[in-house]
């Protein structure tokens, strides 16, 4: 059967309109940057006592599910799993676009992005910051590579050691993520070597629930078909995922809670901490973990897919919760400057601090998730990433539709 990429552009008239809405919530955003950027942050809800807000959480969780869109196509190239190599250049297309909007959101709320190349020029080695941009360009590199790879008939025999290598600075790139907060000392949310591993494990749940939207909304959206038995087998793998989330957020937890100096911080975050505490349990745990492993152990998942899409939606809605504990909780209780003592001054010291964030945070943040989403959907128009269809008689679809163009 011969494809060519004309038949998997996007025509139709919801293809159109659904770009036209990204495009325009981009714009919004830019316009909410511009706000910020020609009246300063005090027009945003953070302050001295929390530097990192709403627009932290988008950019947080953009670059950790980018770190796990890349799943699928590790699963076809360096697990073996070849049931999913249609898919693989998909996944990593998506784990591009889910870095860049992840980025642009951090650089725009620098204030100064213009001063980026400072920092792309001058490095301290000694700053987990500095050493993230190398594992950001370098994911971004690998991944490219990666994906010209599968897509070049002629180097396909590189593949297997394009992923290799995409597999291992994908994970080294989610270690430095999490160890961004693990390496914070002086703050009692953080200063933990566990929040590498977390960041991993999350990364897997959060990376396959954006995959599986996207995928389900692509097919549909072209009328391709999409077997119920691979739907099936991601759902099940959502669940393993969840569950090991789940599990290095219990471990954490409780290695602080074996720690005397960081029992105030437990406290406040596991029952005295208001919005935080009601995000964690209600939106990281319950919403975002117990539910949807539920929904997606229903023996004919594969079927319902109204079910997956629920669950999938969960899981992110639970990833965003679960960036605001971390970032945002961490950073409202207070500094302890002076161990075993009570301080209180004009400056908020000992003082639970507050955050609200502000619609121009709202806007910027939802402008990462609309760049992606306008990536994902031009490069699927003109690069033809989507397989025809999925239903166990055509492998290889993707592939052969790059090298008939």
């Amino acid at each position: 059967m011969k494809i060519t990429l004309r038949e998997l552009d996007g025509t139709s008239r919801g293809y159109y309109l659904l770009l036209g809405v990204l495009a325009l919530v981009t714009a919004i955003g830019m316009g909410a940057v511009w706000t910020m950027e020609h009246n300063g942050h005090i027009v945003t809800g953070m302050n001295n006592q929390i530097v990192w807000g709403l627009p932290h959480v988008f950019a947080v969780f953009l670059v950790v599910a980018a770190s796990g869109a890349l799943n699928v196509a590790s699963m076809a190239s360096v697990f073996g799993k070849t049931e999913y190599k249609p898919l693989a250049p998909l996944s990593g297309l998506l784990a591009i676009a889910l870095l860049l909007g992840g980025l642009t959101v951090l650089m725009l709320d620098l204030g100064r992005p213009d001063r980026l190349i400072v920092a792309m020029t001058h490095f301290n080695f000694k700053s987990i910051f500095a050493l993230n941009i190398f594992l950001y360009s370098g994911f971004m590199g690998f991944v490219i590579a990666y994906l010209w790879t599968m897509m070049e008939r002629s180097a396909q025999r590189f593949t297997p050691m394009a992923g290799l290598f995409a597999f291992v600075w994908r994970m080294a790139l989610t270690t430095g993520t999490g160890s961004i907060f693990g390496f914070l000392v002086a703050r009692q949310g953080f200063d933990s070597a566990l929040f590498a591993p977390l960041f991993i494990a999350l990364s897997l749940s959060y990376g396959l629930a954006v995959f599986l939207l996207v995928l389900m909304l692509a097919f549909t959206g072209s009328k391709r078909q999409l077997d119920a038995g691979l739907l099936a087998r991601f759902a099940r793998l959502q669940v393993i995922f969840v569950a090991a989330g789940l599990y290095f957020v219990l471990v954490l937890h409780l290695t602080n809670l074996y720690f005397t100096k960081h029992h105030d911080f437990e406290r406040f975050i596991l029952l005295e901490g208001g919005v935080h505490t009601a995000l964690f349990w209600l939106g990281q745990v319950v919403l975002g973990g117990i539910v949807p492993m539920i929904l997606l152990m229903h023996p004919r998942i594969g079927e319902l897919r109204g079910r997956i899409v629920a669950a999938t939606l969960l899981v992110v809605g639970g990833g965003f919760a679960q960036m605001w504990v971390t970032i945002v909780g961490g950073q409202a209780f207070p500094l302890v400057i002076f161990p075993g003592r009570q301080v209180s001054s004009s400056f908020y010291d000992g003082v639970v601090n507050t955050y609200t964030p502000t619609l121009p945070e709202w806007l910027l943040g939802f402008s990462g998730i609309a760049i992606a989403g306008l990536i994902v959907m031009l490069a699927m128009k003109f690069l033809g990433f989507l397989p025809g269809r999925l239903d166990g008689a055509d492998k290889h679809i993707t592939q052969r539709a790059a090298a008939a163009a």
